[in-house]
């Protein structure tokens, strides 16, 4: 079978050169592992080295892999408190490599795929980490929109019916088979919306441990990485998918979701759920927050839909990673553990 992911490196190279000031052959190119989504490559030229992202070939779901989103609000939070890497070009011509991509800057950290943090050495490092990543979070939700030019950054009106409506297509449209439970859940999520609040901020949408860069020799995030699901939305929606994705089970591969399973967050270092929302809640200046089970149930229905599609591209042949078979299994996990939160 061909390589989905395989394009002509020397037509890329000479485009890059006349068309991304000061950049330099020659160069190699070589994919990074891990990821289900947009293909991500280390291009490491004469100039430097540099990042490049680009939609998966093959026909796509439509809205799904909007490089050119992930473009356009990097270069939005160049000048805000937000960690990311600076971006050189946008290229909409998919007759270069076959589909549209950007180039960015190539930033030197660590990313850890596991929350557990085991590779770090200490328990009070691990909490520092933790903290860091809410600090992160609400500086994202803090981005003053009009500054930034990304007021028409998503459309308006209540964001959870938006999304609810979105991700149960994109399902629809992935599905593979019936799913009783994922039935029941789309009922229950609709049966439960919350009355929309009227709080609208820049979103992440897939904000997790391993979407974040850290300096290699402190708990500073240096970069937040993997913007394709951002939008401006409701902002408990990135905080309740960091609590989903640290309840869910252990795992130890890259290519695959992991939580922390049944960890003593504890004797780990790790902030607790309570004390991950109340240092939310205190950066951004609010009270408690209410209808936590609604948020936190739908995180879980999102990342569900998000695996179907994933296992949908790797039954096209469209997907970024052989491993993308496996993200398909997840499906009926994530369901189950979803419905825990309904009862």
């Amino acid at each position: 079978m061909p390589n989905a992911n395989a394009f002509d490196e020397k037509t890329l190279i000479a485009y890059l050169t006349t068309s991304v000031e000061g950049f330099k052959g020659p160069a190699t190119v070589t994919k990074f592992a891990g990821g289900q989504s947009n293909p991500t490559f280390k291009i490491e030229a004469a100039s430097g080295n540099y990042v490049l992202r680009r939609q998966p070939a093959g026909e796509l779901l439509k809205s799904a892999h909007a490089v050119d989103r992930e473009y356009r609000v990097l270069k939005a939070l160049a000048a805000t408190d937000v960690p990311v890497a600076q971006v050189y070009h946008l290229c909409e011509d998919r007759d270069v490599i076959g589909s549209m991509f950007y180039l960015m800057e190539y930033c030197d950290g660590a990313i850890y795929w596991r929350p557990d943090l085991k590779e770090v050495d200490s328990a009070t490092q691990r909490r520092a980490m933790y903290d860091e990543m809410i600090r992160v979070l609400a500086a994202i939700h803090s981005v003053d929109l009009e500054k930034a030019q990304l007021t028409d950054y998503g459309r308006p009106g209540n964001y959870f019916q938006r999304q609810l409506d979105r991700w149960t297509a994109q399902y629809r449209a992935s599905e593979l088979e019936t799913i009783e439970d994922m039935e029941r859940l789309i009922d229950w999520l609709a049966a439960h919306m919350p009355e929309d609040d009227g709080k609208v901020t820049l979103v992440h949408g897939d904000y997790r441990l391993d979407n974040l860069m850290y300096a290699k020799d402190s708990a500073k995030v240096i970069a937040v990485l993997d913007w394709e699901l951002s939008t401006l939305g409701h902002p408990y929606a990135d905080l309740a998918y960091v609590i989903m994705g640290m309840k869910l089970p252990a795992s130890d591969s890259k290519n695959s979701v992991s939580g922390l399973g049944n960890s003593d967050w504890s004797a780990l270092g790790i902030p607790s759920e309570d004390e991950l929302v109340a240092r939310y809640c205190e950066l951004m200046g609010i009270g408690s927050i209410g209808n936590w089970n609604f948020y936190v149930a739908f995180s879980f229905f999102r990342l569900a839909a998000i695996c179907q599609g994933v296992a949908k591209r790797a039954v096209d042949g469209n997907a970024s990673n052989a491993a993308a078979n496996n993200v398909g299994g997840l499906v009926r996990p994530l369901v189950g553990l979803a419905m825990g939160y309904l009862e």
